[in-house]
């Protein structure tokens, strides 16, 4: 079998090995990873805005022309004057308002979490499903390869009928046009693997020197007294442990810390304040005697603390307003909780069905196989004596065929749908 790149691939990848690279180089991953850091710079900056800021600030100004002078005369006066400030303020209580905003950034960023690991879950489907289609795209053209030989064996039988004047020559001919369209569905056969194999590697980002055949796992046997999880107990567990279930309820979390955060404005602001001013000024080009840069530090300087508080009285109805638009805004996800969680429900009950209904289906297509093969074996025999026409003949062998094509199609859909049930179970993809 080939990945239709047997050129230039150079190593088996199994299913863990194309997972783990999608981790690590998918776009949408790192994207989602950015918004998680962005999410935990958000964690930090609302922690350090309990603490006290500082500031300072330095001044230098020159100031030319005539002023008035002690003697009560004006002259002229050239002078510099150089101040500096250092100030710190401290939040003491605001309505709870900075604890709120940790708690609702602390929820924002496990919701960002969250969805970092809803995108690796997409992907991970992503890529079993690819890695599913491979599989069956070789195993189709497995089929058609086996198939064709078969028809090439039967060329050989008919020739020699043929030859014996057993067969009419037209037996013949109908049975190499019948190789010719096998041949052909080898072709698409093989063209449906390569484009599989493309479809994985466009989807893992992977650049075509890099390509690679994948490993072909034991696939689990299946039966018609296989048991599968019901769909109302993975849901239940589902949305216990569901990254997107998990995120929608952190969102109302953190709505509800925004309504408290916005109930805060109601309440007065109080916070201490402490600063510090010093200057040093200088006459130019004065014959005065000034006093020295290290005195006037000494005499200059000044500071200052005290306490500020703020009560809100009448600001035009805005925190009114703002605490009606959060409760919304709480409702609102409310809703969305609700439905991530039908859509769970949702996507759980049709994987449920779509695998229930390809183990019925697989269980029937293996019983109609073994049945078209034996009618195949004995129209073949008829065939070969004479007691049947071509037409028969490759009516039969298309049935085969069709049936083979059915039960593999039921094979992997049950694989995957069963794999999709597991998967929300909280069990791992494997293959």
């Amino acid at each position: 079998m080939s990945s239709g790149y047997s050129g230039l691939a150079q190593e088996t990848w199994s299913l863990q090995k194309c997972i783990n690279y999608a981790m690590e180089n998918n776009i949408q991953i790192k994207r989602q990873a950015l918004n998680t850091d962005y999410s935990k710079n958000q964690v930090n900056q609302a922690k350090s805005d309990r603490l006290p800021n500082l500031n300072a600030g330095a001044s230098d100004n020159y100031s030319f022309g005539r002023s008035l002078n002690i003697q009560n005369t004006y002259e002229d006066r050239n002078a510099t004057q150089l101040s500096g400030y250092i100030s710190s303020n401290l939040t003491l209580f605001n309505g709870f308002i900075l604890k709120n905003t940790v708690e609702q950034r602390e929820l924002d960023l496990q919701a960002t979490i969250q969805d970092l690991q809803k995108a690796k879950d997409d992907i991970t489907l992503n890529v079993a499903a690819s890695y599913l289609e491979i599989l069956f795209a070789e195993e189709m053209m497995s089929v058609s390869q086996a198939q064709t030989e078969v028809t090439k064996q039967q060329i050989n039988r008919t020739k020699q009928l043929v030859d014996a004047g057993s067969l009419a020559r037209g037996a013949l001919l109908e049975i190499e046009a019948q190789l010719a369209r096998e041949e052909l569905q080898v072709v698409n056969d093989q063209n449906r693997l390569q484009l599989a194999y493309l479809n994985l590697y466009q989807f893992l980002e992977l650049p075509i020197e890099k390509s690679f055949k994948i490993e072909e796992p034991v696939l689990p046997e299946i039966s018609a007294n296989v048991t599968m999880a019901n769909s109302f107990d993975v849901f239940k567990n589902a949305i216990k442990v569901r990254p997107e279930i998990k995120a929608a309820q952190l969102r109302v979390e953190s709505a509800r810390r925004q309504l408290d955060i916005v109930k805060g404005n109601r309440y007065p602001t109080l916070s201490f304040g402490a600063n510090y001013n010093n200057q040093y000024y200088k006459i130019l080009s004065s014959d005065l005697e000034q006093m020295s840069f290290n005195k006037q530090l000494k005499s200059n300087g000044r500071y200052g603390f005290g306490f500020n508080l703020s009560i809100p009285i009448f600001n035009r109805f805005q925190i009114k307003n703002g605490i009606s638009n959060s409760i919304l805004q709480v409702q609102d996800y409310e809703y969305q909780l609700q439905t991530s969680r039908n859509v769970l429900q949702k996507d759980i009950e049709q994987a449920y069905t779509n695998a229930l209904a390809a183990l019925n289906r697989y269980v029937s297509s293996e019983k109609a196989v073994k049945s078209t093969e034996e009618a195949f074996r004995y129209t073949e025999e008829k065939f070969n004596v004479g007691m049947v026409n071509s037409l028969e003949y490759n009516q039969s062998k298309n049935n085969l065929t069709a049936a083979q094509s059915e039960l593999l199609q039921a094979k992997y859909e049950y694989i995957f749908r069963a794999k999709i049930l597991d998967f929300y179970n909280g069990v791992t993809i494997k293959l």
